[in-house]
């Protein structure tokens, strides 16, 4: 709670400052995970077709609907750990461009949150279920605008350990890490050189993991060192083959064209 005896109103206001400094961040980096842990693609039948519809929304949005209703019948029919992967993951997607209004985004990211939940039941050392579990529940908490911040943050560290844990060299888990403690505030652990740290690491395995570039570029605008920053936008402005082409088309490479045009003169 943030209330407490004794808080004087200055410090109080202070305190309400810096966490919605906090949350305004922390959405911004739970609606970039959408597309963060592309996995594999599929042998062969529904599965693949929806993967197939996921990775190229970027052509036709209706793909997401079309994923969307394959998986569920998947799930319906033989609840697989992968068909619960890339259910999740569509989910996020669906609320994030296709909801119509926020009662149906809540409950896409509801139903994303609670099939996480089913896929960290079947395989607790799945990184990639506990990457979608803790994105739908941020993104569901951030729209229902009901967050608590310390609730947010405890579970976002848990999950993000957990993810470090069961693998050390998880891109997207190390792109979460990075944007993590590059969003928030220095008062609750937040730590930019932490964050180029696992930025970094994440791209020296991925080099065209582009929102890792996107991410390290913000760290080192916020280093004030503009020349570095600069030249790795660039790079994600160039990038000819991205690790996941839909998520550089309608994310990373315009937030990158707009973060280099506000720093051109720095």
């Amino acid at each position: 709670m943030l209330r407490s005896a004794g808080v004087s109103h200055g410090s109080l206001a202070m305190r309400r400052s810096v966490l919605a400094a906090l949350l305004c961040g922390l959405a911004l980096l739970l609606a970039d995970v959408a597309t963060a842990a592309t996995p594999p693609p599929p042998p062969s039948g529904p599965i693949l077709e929806a993967w197939k519809n996921i990775t190229s929304f970027h052509e036709d949005l209706a793909r997401i609907d079309r994923a969307r209703d394959l998986l569920e019948s998947e799930v319906a029919r033989a609840p697989s750990l992968e068909a619960l992967l890339l259910l999740s993951w569509v989910h996020l997607i669906w609320a994030d461009y296709r909801a119509p209004n926020i009662d149906a985004k809540l409950a896409s990211y509801e139903r994303g949150r609670d099939v996480a939940r089913r896929a960290i039941d079947m395989a607790p050392r799945s990184p990639e279920a506990h990457l979608w579990y803790a994105a739908n529940l941020g993104r569901w908490a951030i729209t229902k605008g009901k967050l608590r911040a310390a609730f947010l943050l405890s579970t976002l560290k848990q999950e993000i350990q957990t993810i470090l844990e069961l693998d050390p060299n998880h891109v997207p888990g190390l792109a979460l890490a990075g944007s993590f403690y590059l969003e928030t505030p220095a008062i609750f652990g937040g730590d930019v050189p932490r964050a180029e740290g696992y930025l970094r690491k994440a791209l020296s395995l991925d080099p065209h993991f582009t929102r890792a570039g996107v991410e390290l570029a913000r760290c080192l605008v916020a280093e004030g060192r503009y020349d570095e920053a600069r030249e790795q936008l660039k790079r994600v402005i160039d990038e000819r083959q991205p690790s996941y082409i839909a998520d550089w088309v309608m994310r990373h490479r315009p937030t990158a064209e707009r973060l280099l045009a506000e720093i051109r003169t720095k």
